[in-house]
This record gives structure tokens, C-alpha cells and sequence, in this order.
């Protein structure tokens, strides 16, 4: 059995004798943790979507080390202004292991069939409403074609008169 697991803003896939790395949780090694937001549990061909979560599902992990990830490099520059910045960081993480997959109590997968059968009422539904006849519009008026003005001949300049002193 499996399930999808939110923790840390990520989700993740386990199941039984999994171990993960996720961001930092609050314990010491050899605490046990209790993952509640299951999103998704599956297992023999079965599967439960949660909406959003699995309400009475839950992950049993024990936490075996309380560790930090890789640098992370970052590095800033704006060129032609001498400006770089250089900075690193290093995530903090907890080592996981998972113990135990609880399912919910009565929980049952909802078979794909089921869904099908609720697409196609729709499609139909919708299907006659499409074959009424569409109302006629109106034909468009076209706009009357507008006469080019006459081009006005264009006045002569009066030359200038030379004055002789």
C-alpha cells in the first residue's frame, strides 16, 4: 500500500520501509511523527483521492536524523554596475523513516467507471441545447463608400522682389 504524502510544501510517494528526506520537522531521532495530510492512498489496484486531504488517514514515520542538504550556491550580479553578491545556504532536513500506511476506516476506491457515465448525461444535456436553431441576425448594413475630397491645386508663392540700391 502507498500513499501521496503533503509535508514541507511538497508531496511525496511512500510506503512501508520507505526512507525520505524532508524539510525540517520538530523531534529528536528516534521520535515517531504522525504525517496526517494524506492526499492519496493506493494499493492492489486500488486508489482514494482525498479532496483536498484523506479526512482519518495517516503516515507513521520515525525520524532517524535531523541533518542539512547541499549548498545551495547564489550568486547576484548586475552587469556593468560592479555590483555581485555571492551567499550560500543549506536547507535543514529530516531523515524519515516510514513505519506504517494507515488507511481510513471504510474507506473504498471510487471505480472509473462511475465517472464516465456522469460525463456523458452531461454530454447529452448539452447536445440539444446545441441543435436548437440559432436566432437570425440582421444582415449588416455596409458603410456607403466615402467620395475622395478634390484636391485643391496648391496656391503659387509670390517670388520675392529684389530692391537694387
Amino acid at each position: 500500500m502507498f500513499a501521496v504524502v503533503k509535508t514541507g510544501g511538497k508531496q511525496y510517494r511512500v510506503q512501508k520501509d520507505d526512507i525520505i528526506k524532508v524539510e525540517k520537522l520538530a523531534g529528536e531521532a528516534g521520535s515517531e511523527v504522525l504525517l496526517e495530510d494524506v492526499l492519496m492512498q493506493g494499493g492492489e489496484g486500488k486508489a482514494t483521492v482525498g479532496t483536498p486531504t484523506i479526512s482519518g488517514a495517516a503516515v507513521k514515520a520515525e525520524i532517524l536524523e535531523q541533518t542539512r542538504g547541499k549548498k545551495v550556491i547564489i550568486f547576484k550580479k548586475k552587469r556593468r554596475h560592479n555590483y555581485r553578491r555571492k551567499n550560500g545556504h543549506r536547507q535543514d532536513l529530516t531523515v524519515l523513516k516510514i513505519l506504517d500506511v494507515a488507511a481510513k476506516a471504510g474507506a473504498k476506491a471510487a471505480p472509473a467507471k462511475k465517472a464516465a457515465p456522469k460525463k456523458e448525461e452531461a454530454k447529452t444535456e448539452a447536445k440539444p441545447a446545441a441543435k436548437k436553431a440559432p436566432a437570425k441576425k440582421a444582415p449588416a448594413k455596409k458603410a456607403a463608400a466615402k467620395k475622395a475630397p478634390a484636391k485643391k491645386a496648391a496656391a503659387k508663392k509670390a517670388a520675392a522682389k529684389k530692391t537694387e540700391e
